[in-house]
């Protein structure tokens, strides 16, 4: 029997760039970075059960792997955190371990990938799946004219002051509006192959923006992140009329009342969570703002990407 478990993902900025057709046209980038609201599978090969769940059930046949599968998160679904692709990518790794593979990370997050795409008929990206096998923070290439379908890792360096600038800083708010980002992303990637200049422009300032992200990460500056998060969010909104809601938009406003710097919703939005970034000083301000309109969620960073291990059934 083995357990995996795979962090879900706060994603600062570049999101969309990384979903075809856009990164093979025009080159995507994402930063984002792993929390410690994971995903968990428990594996046990060789017992044949149905499984109701199409991602589990997908897996198995993917791999010709019969076995029981537990699932279990400690995040909300249709949160915008990842949490799907995190659930893929702990799958991957259990199932590897039972077969008595060792992929590496990468080879995970395109494995998962594909089983959403190919199996599921999922759209979407590769950011969720890359943050879940690798952890911590992560600057994302998407392929680009001469690359193609490629994508460049780069794990982001946090220093002591930095990561515990982040957790301090950011706060995380779970509306409580469950929301399913295929149809909107769906409506997304037709405007941009229709060349609608908003959303070509809107994605493009978005990958510039995600790339001044990694720098201010670097730099251990969580101010000017804040300043490139709150900017990012105004190109991301223009993207689709689903994107905000009602309920995010009065989260928006008492928010910024008691000084928050930037915030911008989580995934493809239309709910699920916020990340809204203040001055060390107003983050209680901002908790209690905010309060009315959602949940606040406790969260610290996830050094470690997926993980796989081997446990006694009698434990």
């Amino acid at each position: 029997m083995f357990v995996a478990s795979a962090p879900s993902r706060l994603d600062f900025g570049g999101g969309w760039t990384d979903v075809p057709p856009y990164p093979g046209e025009r080159g995507g980038f994402v930063c984002n970075l792993a929390i410690e609201r994971r995903a968990r599978v428990t594996l046990q090969s060789g017992l044949a059960e149905a499984n109701r769940l199409p991602l589990v059930a997908a897996a198995l046949r993917r791999a010709g792997a019969v076995g029981r599968v537990t699932l279990a998160s400690d995040f909300p679904i249709g949160a915008g955190l990842g949490g799907s692709s995190a659930a893929g990518v702990a799958l991957a790794a259990a199932i590897a371990a039972a077969q008595g593979q060792r992929p590496d990370r990468a080879w995970l997050a395109e494995w998962s990938r594909a089983l959403e795409v190919e199996e599921l008929g999922i759209a979407g990206g590769r950011q969720d799946h890359y943050a879940a096998a690798f952890g911590g923070a992560l600057g994302l290439t998407f392929g680009d004219r001469t690359s193609g379908d490629c994508v460049s890792v780069e794990q982001i360096p946090l220093s002591a002051p930095a990561h515990a600038a982040l957790e301090a800083r950011i706060t995380l708010v779970y509306t409580g509006e469950s929301r399913m980002s295929g149809d909107t992303i769906t409506a997304v990637l037709d405007a941009y192959r229709s060349r609608s200049p908003h959303v070509v422009e809107a994605l493009d300032r978005m990958a510039v923006l995600a790339r001044g992200m990694r720098s201010a990460l670097h730099a251990a500056d969580v101010t000017t992140l804040a300043a490139l998060v709150d900017e990012h969010w105004i190109h991301q909104r223009a993207l689709h009329p689903r994107i905000s809601t009602e309920r995010i938009d009065a989260l928006e406003q008492a928010a910024r009342a008691v000084g928050a710097q930037g915030l911008k919703a989580l995934g493809a939005s239309g709910g699920g969570c916020v990340m809204i970034v203040s001055a060390a000083d107003d983050v209680a301000r901002v908790a209690e703002a905010v309060s009315p309109f959602g949940d606040v969620l406790p969260w610290r960073i996830a050094a470690r990407g997926v993980e796989v291990s081997p446990i006694s059934s009698d434990a």
